[in-house]
């Protein structure tokens, strides 16, 4: 059976890595009378305090609806507690907001999750929990992050690397390998723990239910459960110890308070750091684990074997190593056929390893906010002041879902989740598919049409790029399987209209076709607090709010004019986005009494316009991402495909020949590009070449490593505006926010972000589709070479890769100048795909492991023909 064969059959991902990195200190467990989920649990109570919606682990593995998880826990002998979960701090906790405080890099994976592979380092030293606690605290937001690394608890290669690897022997068979390698050069003992639980769902209120965990002979585990196949967990080392407990929080211990229970969840923690009656002694319960102890020999390995089965057999690794090597192979076999056009090795491994990443970061994501908001009948809640989310008690989610980071981010986001989908495309079209439909069940979209922008904020706005993920992933899917899945592009299509109307609606405040919404997941890129209420009169008119929404327009008209080939219907629905398309443009140009626009001609960018209570408007010169986010607004048309919809084409005539107003700003509709083409775009040729030339000016936004948020010359020359009688000042920041706005963990201030550099890279590719030679600029500016912008696009695409490919002296720009990192054989060739990166030397920032969206790499490696 190959990979396709096991994608083919959707019980293959059953089971998979849906176990979270980190459950505490997410909204969704926050019963706090003040909404303070980072205070409510934290990383230390998590040990003893039981999960409400869903579980937490280390390389953990579930079924679909969580209701039993393994994962691995280990203990070196010198932490104050075992290591079940990744350390990191909270949001207060960080001089930049929340970071993960660990290594491990995801080495491989499949769509069927056949088979996986990770790697964790962990230290043979104590944990210095408390120095990066402590340190980090003492350092201010325009001070460098404390990192593990600098605690020097990684001196002299006492580490462990623990290699985790799953094979599937079945849809619901696991085989599972942990060969841990000492690095130093002493013995030192390692206690490996593989933990099986249930998540608790009997303790609330609704579910009387409660499976049980019990021991029938030496090295088996018996998994009792009515809606599970999984029987046994087998240990291939008979010489281990059974420990029993409940997943149940100790509540003597946390609060203080007497109950008739004994075994908690941290009961076999306790057990194994000190001994004692912390596990029952009768071997059942909810929680179970096989204590296994070796003493790991100095720059040498000991690898141990389990298998979590159906089956109950008298040896169950009869077949071990055969099966391991099969799905390896599979693995393999199925890559190659993905990386076949890939000829360089370093390009196949930072590919590979991204979407490892991809795939590990699913995560199973339970929250019913309707529930949440009223609390149990067996835990009532009493919440007072600000509430989240309670606006969205329709809000049911249980589902598999692509995350952008299962420590840092075990949320999923709108945005981010279109540009997993797009490089999801290119391995298991089926899932991307699955994930852009999911988001608009009715279930998730509210009843006005609002999409769900991110757990702590719901109704928060993220830029509008469904349909774009939408359409590419449609294209990519068609290519590769020779048709076209209407069903699926109707079925998104349908519910984003309602989406659409939403906008139109809710974020156009004057009616005037120009859009606002908040920060649009940008952050902190403008002057001041995009979010902020200003005085009465005034309101902040968005270039990329409305870019965003022009772009909308037109991927919406595209999708239409596609199902027009099918249906004719829907040329109708290609027109009505045609012309909200038009009078977005036309907005753009036109604002109030004066007639200033969002363009400014006299620098040639697009800026925020903040309108005054007295009529004047006032642009916010501010040159950021914002002004180049209007190149996303394009569409090239063949004039074919024209044909094809005669009664499109005859509204089109219409309104271009009737409203000449409007015809204008259809740059070139009428001038046909190479190969009998249309273009549609709200920049014109002479302001498209002013913006490239901004962008492509290494004192501006050029940076070897892609195009920056912000523009450079704010590194000497700060940028400062006054509103309501308030000094902003913006300096160009490369790399970590120096500000707390939106928790300053982010920052859209200088550094590279791969979505928005993914969008330029498209958007030139389109521009030169339509232009071809015809539009040249100087590349980059100063140089005296003129490239096209298919040149320009590849060349972003390569400084883009060159973040995580080895350069001439084997060093990954991402690492930041760690020399171990960078040299050292047991970490060089271990990719990290970072939240975002140092506008000037490609260092990354930010979430260590997001690989979701910088996972579009992978498909810029990907070579164009094939996909």
């Amino acid at each position: 059976m190959t990979e396709q064969d096991k994608l083919n059959n959707p019980n293959w991902k059953k089971w998979g890595p849906y176990v979270s990195h980190r459950q505490w200190g997410n909204v969704r467990e926050d019963y706090s009378s003040n909404g303070d989920a980072w205070g409510y649990t934290t990383h230390d109570r998590a040990e003893s305090w039981t999960y409400r919606w869903a579980e937490e682990g280390i390389a953990g593995v579930s079924d679909d609806k969580q209701m039993l998880c393994f994962a691995l826990s280990f203990w070196n002998k010198n932490d104050k507690m075992i290591k079940e979960r990744f350390f990191g701090l909270s949001n207060y906790q960080g001089n930049h907001g929340e970071d993960i405080k660990e290594i491990f890099y995801y080495i491989d994976n499949t769509p069927s999750h056949s088979y996986m592979k990770m790697v964790y380092k962990y230290p043979i030293n104590a944990f210095p929990y408390d120095d990066l606690v402590a340190t980090n605290a003492q350092r201010s937001n325009k001070e460098m992050e404390y990192e593990i690394f600098d605690t020097g608890v990684f001196d002299n290669d006492a580490y462990f690397d623990i290699f985790i690897e799953y094979a599937k022997v079945g849809e619901d068979d696991f085989l599972v390998r942990v060969d841990v390698h000492n690095r130093s050069d002493k013995d030192a003992p390692l206690v490996v723990l593989p933990t099986l639980w249930y998540r608790n769902n009997w303790s609330w209120g609704y579910n009387t239910y409660k499976p049980n965990l019990g021991f029938s002979k030496d090295a088996e585990i018996d998994v009792h459960h009515d809606s599970l196949s999984i029987k046994k967990l087998y240990s291939r080392n008979r010489n281990v110890e059974p420990l029993f407990c409940d997943n149940e929080t100790n509540r003597p211990k946390l609060f203080g308070e007497a109950t008739s229970g004994k075994f908690y969840k941290d009961g076999i923690n306790d057990y194994v750091l000190r001994g004692g009656t912390s596990v029952n002694p009768n071997r059942v319960g909810t929680k179970a684990a096989f204590r296994c102890e070796e003493m790991i020999p100095a720059k040498g390995n000991k690898t141990f074997e389990f298998r979590l089965s159906p089956h109950i057999m008298d040896d169950a690794f009869w077949d071990f190593e055969d099966q391991f090597n099969h799905r390896i192979q599979e693995a393999n076999d199925f890559y190659a056929g993905i990386q076949q056009d890939i000829k360089d090795e370093d390009e196949k491994n930072v590919q590979r390893q991204a979407f490892a990443g991809l795939l590990w970061n699913k995560q199973f994501y339970h929250y019913n906010v309707g529930k949440w908001l009223k609390g149990d009948p067996n835990h009532p809640v009493e919440r007072q002041g600000f509430v989240r989310n309670v606006d969205w008690q329709h809000l049911h989610n249980k589902d598999i879902i692509s995350m952008p980071d299962k420590w840092e981010y075990p949320w999923y986001a709108t945005w981010d989740l279109a540009f997993h989908c797009v490089s999801f495309s290119v391995i298991d079209a089926a899932f991307a598919k699955n994930q852009l439909m999911l988001l608009t069940k009715e279930w998730y979209l509210h009843p006005n049409g609002q999409q769900p922008a991110y757990e702590w904020n719901f109704s928060d706005v993220n830029p509008p790029v469904h349909a774009w993920a939408t359409f590419r992933v449609f294209k990519i899917d068609e290519k590769h399987n020779g048709k076209a899945d209407l069903f699926f592009l109707e079925n998104v299509f349908q519910k984003l209209l309602l989406n659409f109307t939403w906008w139109v609606n809710r974020k156009d405040v004057n009616g005037n076709n120009i859009f606002g919404g908040g920060f649009l997941g940008l952050d902190n890129i403008g002057a001041f607090d995009r979010n902020m209420e200003l005085d009465a009169g005034q309101t902040l008119e968005q270039a990329d709010g409305t870019s965003w929404m022009a772009m909308y327009a037109l991927n919406m008209m595209r999708i239409a004019m596609e199902l027009a080939t099918y249906n004719p219907v829907y040329e109708d629905m290609a027109i009505k986005f045609f012309e909200h398309f038009l009078y977005i443009a036309e907005a753009m140009e036109n604002l109030g009494e004066n007639n200033i626009g969002l363009w400014n001609e006299e620098d040639g960018f697009f800026y925020d316009l903040l309108k005054l209570s007295d009529g004047n408007s006032v642009n916010l010169k501010l040159r950021s991402i914002i002004g180049l986010i209007p190149m996303f607004a394009v569409e090239v048309i063949e004039h074919s495909l024209l044909e094809k919809l005669p009664s499109f084409k005859k509204r089109m005539d219409w309104v271009l020949r009737n409203k000449t107003d409007l015809t204008k700003l259809v740059s070139q509709w009428y001038v046909e590009g190479e190969g009998n083409k249309h273009l549609m775009s709200i920049m014109r040729k002479t302001r498209l070449t002013k913006v490239l030339n901004r962008m492509v000016d290494e004192a501006e936004f050029l940076s070897d490593y892609g195009i920056r948020a912000l523009s450079k010359v704010y590194e000497n020359t700060p940028f400062s505006f006054n509103v309501d009688g308030q000094d902003y000042v913006v300096y160009y920041t490369p790399a970590e926010s120096d500000s707390r706005m939106f928790g300053g963990n982010s920052n859209w201030r200088g550094p590279i972000w791969f979505p928005i550099n993914f969008l330029i890279v498209e958007s030139l590719q389109r521009f030169h589709f339509f232009y071809g030679d015809s539009l040249k600029i100087e590349y980059p500016k100063g140089s005296g070479i003129e490239r096209n912008l298919d040149e320009i696009s590849k060349d972003l695409s390569r400084r883009l890769c060159s973040i995580f490919l080895k350069d001439e002296n084997g060093n990954r720009a991402f690492n930041g100048g760690n020399e171990k990192m960078n040299q050292d054989p047991n970490f060089k060739d271990y990719i990290l795909f970072y939240e975002y990166f140092h506008g000037d030397n490609g260092r990354g920032v930010g979430a260590s492991h997001q690989t979701g969206w910088t996972a579009t790499v992978a498909k810029l490696i990907q070579p164009r023909l094939t996909t």
